[in-house]
């Protein structure tokens, strides 16, 4: 599996930004995916995941409420909705898939193998 992100950018302080994440390779659907995000001088922490068939989400309570993750119809796209972005919200954002498939998704760093290229979003204040 390969990942692609993209979507990155300025964007204001309440306004709203969509991320997305493109999975490609053999059997991209069957697993889980998750949006991460990692500031200067800051660990890389979980935002969201969704599990392989789109049906199970989880969140970090900072962005509960105010970010939407959902995967695309063919389940190989899988996305990232801001709404509401604060200033200390920007970050390299990135997105991982699951190391096995058919799983419901994680907060653990560990338990993601495939990284993409990370996308950079500013928020302005």
């Amino acid at each position: 599996v390969q990942l692609q992100a993209s979507g990155g950018g300025l964007v204001q302080a309440g306004g709203s930004l969509r991320l997305s994440c493109a999975a490609s390779g053999r059997a991209a659907s069957t697993y889980a995916l998750g949006w991460f995000r990692q500031a200067p001088g800051k660990e890389r922490e979980f935002l969201a995941s969704v599990n392989w068939n789109g049906g199970r989400t989880l969140y970090a309570d900072s962005v509960k409420g105010r970010f939407t993750i959902s995967r695309g119809n063919a389940k190989t796209t899988v996305y990232l909705q801001m709404n509401s972005p604060k200033p200390e919200d920007t970050a390299v954002y990135y997105c991982a898939a699951d190391r096995l498939p058919f799983r419901s998704g994680s907060q653990d760093r560990g338990e993601y193998e495939i990284w993409g290229q990370g996308t950079l979003v500013t928020v302005s204040s």
